[in-house]
């Protein structure tokens, strides 16, 4: 019984993830495709796509940009809009626009005397325009999730990684499953901080 019940559970780890998979894509696909009305499957779908990058060369484009950029800037001015607008403008530009956001991760030590440290991804180098010199702002993705949070921390906190962003943010949003990123050099934390971190709450 206990043999069945392993091999059930290796097929189960083998099967959930591709199951997810397809589904998810098959939605996406389905979703998509169905943009249009498009009657014929399939059809819908790769004129969608040939949409999208038709408006992406228009974007490139001198005689296209000065009306494409007069649509922005007057979306920016309708209440609501706007903040659905720029909000949805903003997400996307930060994961595969030009001017990317989530590519700097670092690492942030949350509370003071404290050696655990939090992954994250700075998206701002100075919070002086509000007030806080000396500060960054940092967005903390949740495990689990497409969400997240952001904080402003002191930049003594707040440590660069060198490494891949996408494997920071596969291993955050996994919760840690993944293997560890690799890093091309380490971290440059104060000399001896897990040392004089741990040794001070000791000491308390």
């Amino acid at each position: 019984m206990r043999r069945l019940l392993g091999y059930f559970l290796r097929g189960l780890v083998f099967l959930a993830p591709v199951a997810v998979t397809v589904y998810v894509c098959v939605v996406a696909f389905t979703t998509i495709d169905g943009w249009l009305g498009i009657a014929i499957p399939g059809v819908g779908f790769l004129a969608t796509i040939g949409l999208i990058t038709l408006f992406g060369f228009l974007t490139s484009n001198l005689l296209t940009r000065g009306v494409l950029t007069l649509l922005d800037r007057s979306l920016e001015r309708l209440p609501f809009v706007r903040l659905l607008y720029t909000a949805t403008k903003d997400l996307v530009g930060a994961v595969v626009g030009d001017k990317r956001k989530f590519d700097k991760p670092v690492l942030v030590q949350m509370h003071e005397n404290d050696t655990g440290l939090t992954l994250g991804f700075m998206t701002h180098e100075s919070a002086e325009r509000l007030g806080l010199e000396g500060y960054v702002s940092v967005y903390l993705p949740f495990s689990y999730s497409v969400a997240g949070r952001v904080y402003l921390f002191p930049s003594h906190v707040v440590f660069p990684v060198d490494a891949s962003s996408a494997d920071v943010m596969a291993f955050i949003v996994a919760g840690g499953v993944p293997a560890i990123p690799e890093v091309g050099s380490p971290p440059s934390l104060p000399p001896g901080f897990p040392v004089r971190a741990a040794s001070r709450a000791s000491d308390e």
